[in-house]
């Protein structure tokens, strides 16, 4: 995942930044990130939780054959989890469609 946040393209949401590179593999994978920005683990745990599920149910499904890195701003801590979904629902739809042909 290192090579997909040094090289990826960079896709910014309101609450995520996110890095994008086409992956070496035939199937997407996605890593999550949520730095402390000072809050307890507990809710940053709750964050991470959040995003896991919000790809989980928006992002999966589209995802062609591509690596991304999911960073949480400190902006994701304020919001409910409808907003991260809403968030993610508007990455998928800025990324590579899966049945597209390279």
């Amino acid at each position: 995942m290192q090579r997909v946040h040094a090289e990826g393209k960079r896709i910014r949401t309101t609450h995520m930044d996110v890095r994008v590179l086409a992956s070496l593999r035939t199937y997407g994978r996605v890593g999550v990130v949520v730095p402390r920005y000072g809050h307890t683990a507990v809710e940053r745990n709750t964050v991470k939780r959040r995003l896991r599920e919000a790809v989980r149910l928006q992002l999966l499904p589209a995802l062609g054959a591509v690596d991304l890195v999911v960073r949480a701003t400190p902006a994701a801590y304020r919001v409910a989890m409808p907003v991260l979904v809403d968030d993610i629902a508007t990455l998928a739809r800025r990324l590579p469609r899966k049945d597209a042909q390279p």
